[in-house]
């Protein structure tokens, strides 16, 4: 369905929850050091999509925010913080380091060159999502981590330590601003999610029914 079929606030939530999507991929992997690869693929694969027609095509399709649209609804329709504390936390970071990203053009043009060739390599030399992760933590790594603000991980040391689960976090973050840079494009603002709280919650419910995860 192309952007013009969808309303901003449907816009906006599926954008939304690719950063709420890559935020429970990495409490998952830092916690457990697995993950459900159906989702982790088209989080990943956000970053080298760039000839797109609707904010859905970014993630191949709106299945590809299953998880996020399940989990942003369940954020937002309770206010018990124990049990999604990390994810809310993880949620806002990326937000705010997305706003610290984007007022630095020079960073936003190095990450932008690097992500195109990883875009190439994949394309050309089919690169399976271990090896997209790997790329994606370096460009990470190297622009985003020199930022005086940086998003701490909670987790067990066992798993983050692994390096493998390093690069997947690393990129997944990288995926997520992605993600709300996007939510920023389509008109999303911080602001509207407690103003408009239960408006975003019934949108993201309507969106996740058509896949039987609500």
């Amino acid at each position: 369905m192309s952007d013009s079929e969808r309303t901003p606030l449907e816009q906006q939530t599926i954008a939304l929850a690719g950063v709420v999507q890559t935020a429970r991929l990495v409490d998952q992997i830092s916690k457990t050091g697995s993950y459900p690869l159906e989702f982790l693929t088209p989080s990943i694969n956000s970053l080298v999509e760039f000839d797109i027609s609707s904010v859905e095509d970014v993630f191949g399709g709106i299945g590809g925010v299953k998880l996020g649209l399940n989990n942003l609804s369940s954020l937002l329709a309770t206010r018990q913080a124990d049990e999604n504390h990390d994810l809310a936390r993880y949620v806002f970071a990326i937000l705010y380091l997305e706003r610290k990203f984007a007022s630095d053009s020079a960073m936003m043009s190095v990450v932008h060159s690097r992500l195109q060739h990883t875009s190439f390599r994949a394309e050309h030399f089919a690169n399976n999502v271990n090896d997209l992760c790997h790329s994606v933590s370096g460009i990470y790594q190297d622009t985003l981590s020199k930022l005086k603000f940086r998003i701490k991980v909670n987790g067990s040391a066992q798993h983050l330590q692994d390096p493998k689960n390093a690069d997947m976090i690393r990129a997944l973050l990288l995926c997520g601003i992605r993600s709300a840079f996007l939510w920023r494009q389509v008109g999303g603002r911080r602001w509207r999610l407690l103003v408009q709280r239960k408006q975003i919650l019934r949108t993201s419910q309507q969106l996740s029914r058509g896949f039987g995860v609500v």
